[in-house]
């Protein structure tokens, strides 16, 4: 009936208003809360409760008490909760109910009627069940417990009954809640079936199913729990065989989630157009409600499938995103896999939100919808910068300024063929919008544009501006950190979208492993389904960078050596060996068509 929880502890100390403090696994107290002695240095950090198993004990020989958690709940009146009280020291004193000195006969009422309901005169003479003398239209359900003790009685009216009100069922006040039919189930605790109505499990009884029980109070009356706790968990396996309204089965969630033996439940399908066992009874037969039992599926534990159910999938197929660095797209079979967060690292000024965009225009390329955030950019720049990636340098006019320096410009009109281009296909995080909650918004604006707008591909530049860091509620950043790519992982996850995630590395490191040189938590490489690095290597020319794939878990195959990439200046386009520095992506045609891309097909 109860579990030992770390909060209880807490609780019980926060009831008793002691001072406490956390050391080794251990919540000590300052005084012990049965001997209170005085607070000399002696009798101070004497108690404590074990944050593992609950058992709590005091050091003072003269005291030396021992203990549980219930044993506080007992001694200091300490409630954990309305069934671990009742179970554990109940308070209610519940009404004697006089033992019958010989079975109680059914009346010829109670045979009649239940006879209409399918209910034959020998389940009805098993359980006892008759109606009431002064109205023989009212039927009596004698509920006795496992040891033949009369507990808890219960009235309904037949349909026989003329008197229309809403009191359909009753029951005597002050009475014990147990379940019906618990003296007549027999002693082999193999399986037990449930039922919300006492007609329904005379109806499992009828089919020759002599572990048949209903509940006192109806669906939503779960006080009898407590009473029937110990009894209950004898058996192997438990049937929930509730009512079937509005697409769920009554009774089923609430027994799931208490009872520690194997649930299973009616199949949704079984209860065909009926809403009951006593339904199912009279329109389909014994056979088929035996049937309907037999059939009976285990409740699914959350988050939990059968191995043998997983899709079969080929990874080497699944759906990738091109980069254009094609050294890079024949490491990973194709490009960047779906499904999860791919985290571009660098350090700051070397070049890795250049790389980014670049990717990103790709994906519109491929007529993948796309969502970014630039925390360092101006909406204008991340556009401007974009634009000159598009254009590519047959596009783009170079000129002079004042003080010599090359500046290079994208003409108006090709900016709006550009624009034209990727309307409606890349979605840009408006920053503009300052506010308190804006860094809290952002995952939740990002799932929104995935859902409203079907983007497909999303890019967060970066890590460090997509959170509000100040530390609050007690985490510091790090914890944040960890927790929001988690919560990116899972929205990857969830809807299959490609989430690209730029990370500055240490300005100071002296580790050799690349996945430890990211800054922030450690668990962000851990979270990553593709890691790369963008940097300045040895003994290259200012144009050029070192690629890295240091982790990749789709397929295993990693690149610590790095690929040597070169940058133009002109058109901000990073290119490798075997990629065209000046790709036509099509902005600049009459029809602005996308193009269906082939992962197969070179992408030059």
């Amino acid at each position: 009936m109860y579990e030992f929880k770390e909060s209880d502890a807490f609780e019980f100390a926060r009831f008793v208003h002691a001072q406490t403090r956390e050391h080794n696994g251990e919540l000590f107290f300052k005084l012990c809360p049965y001997c209170n002695p005085a607070p000399t240095r002696d009798n101070l950090n004497t108690f404590s409760i074990n944050l593992k198993t609950g058992q709590f004990k005091c050091l003072r020989a003269s005291c030396g008490v021992t203990g549980n958690l219930i044993t506080l709940s007992k001694d200091f009146d300490f409630s954990l909760g309305n069934d671990v009280d009742e179970y554990y020291r109940p308070r209610r004193q519940f009404r004697r109910l006089n033992k019958p000195k010989k079975a109680i006969e059914p009346k010829s009422e109670a045979v009649k009627y239940l006879i209409s309901r399918g209910i034959s005169e020998k389940v009805t003479k098993k359980y006892q069940i008759t109606v009431q003398t002064k109205n023989p239209n009212i039927l009596v359900f004698p509920f006795y417990d496992e040891k033949g003790e009369m507990q808890f009685v219960k009235y309904r009216k037949t349909d026989f009954d003329k008197e229309k009100d809403k009191n359909k069922e009753w029951c005597e006040a002050d009475c014990k809640p147990i379940l019906f039919g618990m003296v007549q189930c027999n002693n082999k605790f193999d399986q037990l079936i449930i039922t919300e109505g006492q007609i329904d499990s005379l109806s499992v009884a009828e089919a020759g199913i002599d572990n048949a029980v209903s509940v006192p109070t109806g669906a939503k009356g779960f006080t009898w729990v407590p009473y029937c706790w110990d009894w209950l968990n004898k058996f192997q396996e438990v049937i929930v065989f509730g009512d079937y309204e509005k697409g769920s089965i009554t009774l089923l969630k609430e027994l799931s989630s208490r009872l520690k033996c194997t649930v299973k439940h009616i199949r949704e399908e079984d209860y065909r157009d009926c809403k009951d066992a006593n339904d199912i009874l009279r329109k389909y037969g014994t056979g088929y409600l035996r049937e309907c039992i037999e059939n009976a599926v285990i409740v699914p534990i959350r988050k939990v499938i059968d191995l043998a159910d997983v899709e079969n999938v080929n990874v080497f197929e699944l759906p990738k995103l091109r980069t254009g660095i094609n050294q890079l797209d024949r490491l990973l079979y194709g490009g960047l896999p779906f499904g999860g967060v791919v985290l571009l690292s660098g350090k700051p000024g070397e070049g890795k939100s250049t790389l980014a965009s670049q990717i990103l225009i790709n994906a519109i390329y491929q007529n993948f919808k796309c969502f970014a955030y630039s925390g360092e950019l101006p909406n204008y720049q991340f556009r401007s910068w974009i634009d000159f990636q598009i254009a590519g340098g047959y596009h783009i006019t170079g000129y002079q300024n004042k003080w010599g320096d090359n500046n290079y410009i994208v003409s108006d009109t090709n900016r709006q063929l550009i624009a034209d281009w990727y309307r409606g296909k890349c979605y840009l995080y408006d920053n503009r919008i300052i506010d308190n909650d804006e860094k809290d918004n952002l995952l939740e604006i990002t799932e929104n544009a995935v859902m409203q707008y079907g983007t497909k591909v999303i890019l967060l530049d970066n890590l460090m501006t997509a959170l509000d860091l100040d530390v609050s509620g007690g985490y510091d950043k790090y914890d944040r950190q960890s927790l929001f790519v988690k919560k990116l992982a899972r929205l990857a996850l969830k809807h299959n979208v490609l989430v690209l995630l730029v990370a500055h590395k240490r300005k100071n490191n002296f580790s050799s492993n690349e996945n430890d040189e990211i800054s922030g938590s450690g668990d962000i490489s851990n979270l990553a389904s593709v890691t790369i690095s963008y940097e300045k290597g040895k003994e290259l020319k200012p144009s050029q960078r070192l690629l890295k794939v240091s982790k990749n878990r789709l397929f295993g195959r990693t690149q610590p050596e790095g690929y040597i990439l070169d940058y133009d200046e002109k058109s901000k386009r990073i290119y490798g060996v075997d990629d065209d520095l000046y790709f036509d992506y099509g902005w600049n045609t009459v029809n602005y068509g996308f193009v269906d891309y082939d992962a197969e097909t070179p992408f030059n």
